[in-house]
């Protein structure tokens, strides 16, 4: 998945669980501090988890981790994370997750809409060269080149958005390829291409990420889904209700909306290949404003490298724990 300004490789650098001893230790400011919220192994009772990733969690609220703001060195705060409940898997739940995680007071829509909005206002401000950056990353995630990777990836989507209004328009064309002989599913797809927007730069991604699965929107989303011998299946989302996922270039947006970073902590299972020292990593999402308040933190958690997290976000609360020199912390975010 790509990033809106920047260059995805140097934003999105993968921070590996780590005990921090190399730096010099340095006290923390003064901070409020809170009990701590829940018992010595909070992360037991959270559904989908292996014992492995288990213990990495409860050893990361344990310790605490230690966030340092890039540019006020006198603003150092450890936190502790624990699980914020699950959210339905509808499509919002990146937006669900973010406002349980800041305690905010507006709905998911809000948040998608708000989100949506600081994206076209910071397209409008891009220059020529940053806006090819943000269509090519675009391409990459929802109009591929079906041509390529299938070296990385066994499926690849296309997302199309369909007018509502003209749904009877594109069933009747499908409806004259089939009875001409077409395959359904080639003729859907023929159709839907000719009729139907691509994602595959900023207008159009706003328009896809604008959809939360409500009737009263005017596109519906059209996924469609090969591999390298073709066309596989094609999801017409007849009912209306699917509705456009979350992805980086969305959290992005909402950092720089809310002047905060936001780490999303993924969690890998045993089969996902990797070690126990490996399994839990802190993907950082920097706003391209000034930083004003404390991060906060969303979870994902899978059970495999192509699955994990399936893009569903879950809600973490991080409690504001009592000040630790960097040594005896469990990660240091810098």
């Amino acid at each position: 998945m790509g990033k809106l300004i920047r260059d995805s490789t140097a934003s999105s650098t993968v921070i590996p669980w780590r005990d921090p001893t190399a730096a010099p230790s340095s006290d923390l400011v003064d901070r409020p501090l809170l009990p701590p919220p829940c018992p010595a192994s909070p992360w037991d009772n959270v559904p989908g988890l292996g014992d492995q990733q288990k213990r990495h969690l409860t050893r990361l609220y344990t310790k605490g981790l230690l966030w340092k703001h890039p540019k006020d060195k006198n603003l150092n705060i450890v936190f502790r994370l624990i699980h914020g409940g699950q959210v339905d898997g509808d499509g919002n739940c990146l937006f669900t997750a973010t406002r349980k995680s800041m305690g905010l007071d507006v709905t998911p829509r809000e948040l998608r809409m708000r989100t949506v909005k600081r994206f076209l206002q910071d397209l409008g401000s891009a220059d020529d060269q940053t806006k090819g950056s943000i269509d090519l990353a675009i391409r990459h995630m929802y109009s591929p080149d079906l041509k390529s990777g299938w070296g990385l990836h066994v499926l690849q989507e296309v997302k199309l958005l369909a007018r509502k209004q003209d749904r009877e328009g594109i069933d009747s064309a499908i409806d004259d390829l089939v009875q001409i002989g077409v395959q359904r599913e080639l003729a859907a797809e023929s159709i839907y291409k000719e009729r139907s927007i691509a994602v595959e730069d900023g207008p159009s991604w706003a328009k896809y990420m604008s959809i939360s699965g409500s009737s009263d929107e005017e596109y519906d989303i059209i996924n469609m889904q090969y591999t390298e011998d073709g066309l596989l299946t094609v999801d017409e989302n007849r009912d209306g209700h699917s509705a456009a996922f979350g992805d980086d270039i969305a959290i992005e947006c909402l950092a720089t909306e809310f002047k905060r970073e936001i780490f999303v902590v993924q969690a890998h299972g045993s089969d996902a290949m990797v070690d126990e020292e490996n399994c839990v990593f802190f993907l950082p999402h920097h706003p391209r404003s000034e930083i004003c308040e404390p991060p906060f933190f969303l979870f994902m958690k899978g059970t495999g490298w192509c699955g994990a997290g399936a893009d569903h976000y879950e809600p973490l609360i991080a409690h504001r724990s009592m000040a630790l020199s960097q040594e005896k912390v469990a990660l240091v975010l810098n």
